[in-house]
């Protein structure tokens, strides 16, 4: 299984990659946390990127959302170099992200954090006018509201929501802003076994020409969400390739899952 190569015909689309990691590294001083990724993502694809606890799986993520920049190599985003470009600019070009931690605005409502979400990815987005009520872009937040989940919840604010429904409205403001790669870190983690359930079946039920890139502990929502995984240790990609190989691979037994696991 080497690292970037084709997973499978099934689930490599032709076209321009979605995103290409060209040997990017990332050094902290002394510290190596992320050290010569070379990766390709096929549009469309669903990938996980799994790996032990200080794996580099984060910062390689804040690397390709430009909140850290790369000490070494390139991050390529739909055929278009963005190294050097800030995130608002990679968010302009299709890239959304959402976090370990929910960031919400807890004091508003459902309603408000869509509406927010719509509305900060567009030009003018600054305005302090109170929107009418017949407000497209409300619209929208109503619509993004039933796409995750919360339609029977617009009005709750948002720090009365349980865990679930706080990533719930995570993701449908990372979808606000209409992605081509959308970017899920740790989405299930803290979830009880319904809510991974739902949040799974939110994940399967995604526009299919999204592409899907996720960092999960859980085993069971990464492999069922995910199409192709890549295994990082130490700061390095080790391993790529289909759920079913991954789950085979006595390397990926020994450094993740445990040795000997099934």
């Amino acid at each position: 299984m080497p690292v970037g190569s084709p997973i499978g015909s099934d689930v490599a689309p032709t076209g321009a990659p979605a995103l290409q990691l060209r040997d990017v590294g990332r050094r902290f001083g002394g510290i190596v946390a992320v050290a010569g990724v070379t990766l390709s993502v096929p549009a469309g694809q669903r990938r996980a990127v799994i790996g032990p606890n200080g794996a580099g799986k984060t910062t390689l993520f804040n690397l390709i959302a430009g909140e850290f920049r790369p000490t070494a190599g390139r991050v390529v985003l739909f055929g278009e170099d963005v190294t050097r470009l800030r995130p608002h600019q990679r968010i302009r070009r299709g890239l959304t992200r959402t976090y370990q931690t929910a960031v919400l605005f807890g004091g508003l409502t459902v309603a408000d954090n869509l509406y927010l979400a719509v509305r900060g990815v567009r030009a003018g987005r600054m305005s302090f006018r109170r929107p009418r009520a017949d407000d497209p872009d409300r619209a929208r937040a109503r619509g993004l509201a039933s796409r995750v989940g919360l339609a029977g919840v617009l009005e709750s604010k948002a720090a009365a929501l349980s865990h679930g429904e706080r990533r719930q409205l995570e993701l449908g403001m990372a979808l606000a802003g209409e992605p081509r790669l959308l970017m899920l870190d740790e989405p299930a983690a803290g979830l009880s076994p319904g809510e991974r359930v739902r949040l799974t079946d939110l994940l399967l039920g995604l526009d299919p020409a999204i592409t899907v890139l996720l960092i999960e502990h859980d085993m069971d929502v990464a492999l069922r969400v995910a199409d192709a995984v890549t295994v990082m240790h130490n700061g390095r990609a080790i391993a790529d390739g289909r759920p079913d190989e991954i789950r085979a691979s006595a390397t990926v037994q020994e450094v993740y899952l445990g040795t000997g696991a099934a």
